[in-house]
C-alpha cells in the first residue's frame, strides 16, 4: 500500500467510526469574539455565491453557509458515514446542495465552477499536496477565495504537559506498525509553506491569522474532545482508562470550583485569493 492509499485508508476507518468528531469538538467552542472557527470561517466567504466544502465531514459547516440565500453548494468527502450525516441536516437536502464522496486530489467538478471553497481541519490531512492546489485553482474562478482552518494544536499548561508525557510513554510501548500514519503536509501548518503550496497555481499570497478557540467545560466533555484527536486511535480500552485517570488527576488542580476545566485549541485562518487572469 502506497502512503498515501495509507493515509486515505485510516481516514476512512477513523471517519466511518467517528463521523462527526470534528464537529463535535469545535463545533462548540469560540473565540475571544464569540465565534465557533466554522463561523469565522463561513464569514470568510459572504457574499460567494458558489462554494465548495473540502473534507466536509457531517456538514456543519455547509450548514451555516446554506444560510445565505441563492447560494450553490458543494462538500466532498472521504468519508462516506460522515456524509450520511450531513445528508440528514434539512437545509443540505434541497437541489442546490451537492454531496459526493471524493478525493480532493481529483475533484470531480468542471474547471471554474466556484467563486469560493472553504476547508476546515482537513486540508492539513491531505497528501499529494501539490495536486490537491491545482484541484483548486482548476474547479475556481480568478479572483476566487480558498479560506482553510488548520490546526495549531493544543493550548495548555503544566498540567497539559504532564498528561502529555503521560500519553507519549503510553505511544512508546506501541509497536510502530500500529500508530497512525503521518497525515498530511506539514507545510500547510504554516503561513510560509502554505504560499509554497499554493502560489506555483497561480495563489496570491495568504491572509494568515492565529486564534486561540476556548473548548473548556466539564471534566467528561474536555476529555471526549481530547481523544477526539487522532493520535489517541491506535490505543486499547485498558490504555485509555489508564490515561483518562492520569488526565483526572492532572486537571483536579486546574478546575474552577464548578467543576470547568480550562481547555483550548489553537487554530490558524489562512485565506488566499486565485490571482485574475491577465
Amino acid at each position: 500500500m502506497t502512503t498515501t492509499a495509507a493515509q486515505e485508508a485510516f481516514l476512512q476507518a477513523f471517519h466511518a467510526e467517528h463521523p462527526a468528531v470534528t464537529s463535535e469538538m469545535l463545533g462548540r467552542g469560540h473565540a475571544p469574539d464569540g465565534r465557533s472557527s466554522y463561523e469565522m470561517l463561513r464569514d470568510r466567504v459572504a457574499g460567494r455565491r458558489r462554494v465548495l466544502d473540502l473534507g466536509c465531514g457531517d456538514g456543519l459547516l455547509l450548514e451555516l453557509l446554506a444560510e445565505e440565500d441563492g447560494r450553490q453548494l458543494a462538500g466532498v468527502d472521504l468519508s462516506a458515514r460522515s456524509l450520511e450525516l450531513a445528508r440528514r441536516r434539512p437545509a443540505l437536502s434541497g437541489p442546490d446542495v451537492r454531496l459526493e464522496v471524493a478525493r480532493a486530489q481529483q475533484l470531480p467538478f468542471a474547471d471554474d465552477n466556484f467563486d469560493a471553497c472553504v476547508c476546515h481541519m482537513a486540508l492539513m490531512l491531505m497528501a499529494d499536496i501539490e495536486q490537491v492546489a491545482a484541484e483548486l485553482a482548476r474547479v475556481l474562478t480568478p479572483g476566487g477565495v480558498l479560506a482553510c482552518v488548520v490546526g495549531g494544536g493544543v493550548v495548555g499548561g503544566a498540567a497539559y504537559d504532564r498528561f502529555r508525557a503521560v500519553f507519549q510513554e503510553a505511544l512508546d510501548d506501541l509497536p510502530a506498525a500500529q500508530l497512525v500514519p503521518a497525515l498530511g503536509d506539514s507545510r500547510t501548518r504554516g503561513r510560509e509553506g502554505f504560499d509554497e503550496i499554493l502560489a506555483p497555481t497561480g495563489f496570491a499570497p495568504a491572509d494568515w491569522e492565529t486564534v486561540v478557540i476556548d473548548l473548556s467545560g466539564p471534566v467528561d466533555e474536555v476529555w471526549t474532545g481530547l481523544t477526539g484527536l487522532y493520535t489517541f486511535d491506535p490505543l486499547d480500552e485498558e490504555a485509555m482508562e489508564r490515561l483518562r485517570e492520569a488526565f483526572l488527576a492532572e486537571t483536579r488542580e486546574t478546575a474552577a470550583p464548578d467543576g470547568t476545566v480550562p481547555f483550548a485549541f489553537r487554530i490558524h485562518i489562512a485565506t488566499a485569493r486565485l490571482r485574475e487572469e491577465i
